[in-house]
């Protein structure tokens, strides 16, 4: 079963519409609401199981969304940038929900935030907001490896008794997630280097011509 790039048709390229409402964004939509009900029933409710069961929904959300906007051409220029921040905020938001509740360490999370605020500050500083560039393969599989992880170690603590197989198996996706992490975010990083350089080259070009002022 192909889950990357999962409902793509062959010879029918993907349009992106400038509509709002649609499934996708709805489904996204979905996805940003269950990050402070993760906060919730992780911190004050300590309901991990519960937390589970929100992160599996939101991980679920992520790929269908996908699905749905390239199978039935409902591909968004909205959603091309709500996609892409839902993740980012999902992942940042539950990272440091799970190390105030000292479920992982602090290193962890600097792993992830900091490369984060440094492409947040470089696409303002490029593009004074969104670069507009497409989400990798590399930076699908990093989100699909942490958002499994991340349940697996709010399963290890509500069976107790960690570490546990659960423990074990979560830190192996962790430590994937965390190395694609640090991968897609240096690619990004070249990416929006390249597009501003693209779309500055033409004014330096002529700029330099004989005769300009």
């Amino acid at each position: 079963m192909r889950l990357i790039g999962a409902g793509t048709r062959p010879g029918h390229p993907v349009t992106v519409h400038r509509r709002i409402f649609t499934v996708p964004n709805v489904l996204t939509v979905v996805r940003f609401l269950g990050v402070p009900l993760f906060v919730w029933l992780v911190l004050s409710e300590r309901e991990y199981g519960w937390g589970v069961v929100v992160l599996v929904v939101m991980g679920s959300t992520d790929w269908i969304d996908g699905y749905v906007a390239r199978r039935f051409d409902q591909a968004s220029a909205l959603g091309l940038i709500l996609d892409p921040l839902a993740d980012r905020i999902a992942l940042i938001t539950v990272a440091i929900t799970l190390a105030i509740a000292q479920i992982i360490p602090w290193w962890l999370l600097a792993l992830l935030v900091i490369p984060d605020a440094s492409l947040t500050l470089t696409s303002l500083l490029f593009f004074r907001w969104h670069p507009d560039l497409p989400v990798s393969i590399i930076g699908k599989l990093r989100t699909a490896a942490l958002l499994i992880g991340t349940p697996m170690l709010l399963l290890a603590r509500a069976i107790g008794d960690e570490p546990n197989a659960f423990t074990v198996i979560a830190w192996i996706f962790l430590v994937i997630g965390i190395v694609g992490h640090l991968i897609a975010a240096n690619n990004y990083f070249w990416a929006i280097i390249r597009k501003h350089r693209q779309l500055h080259r033409p004014a330096a070009s002529e700029s330099s011509e004989p005769g300009a002022r």
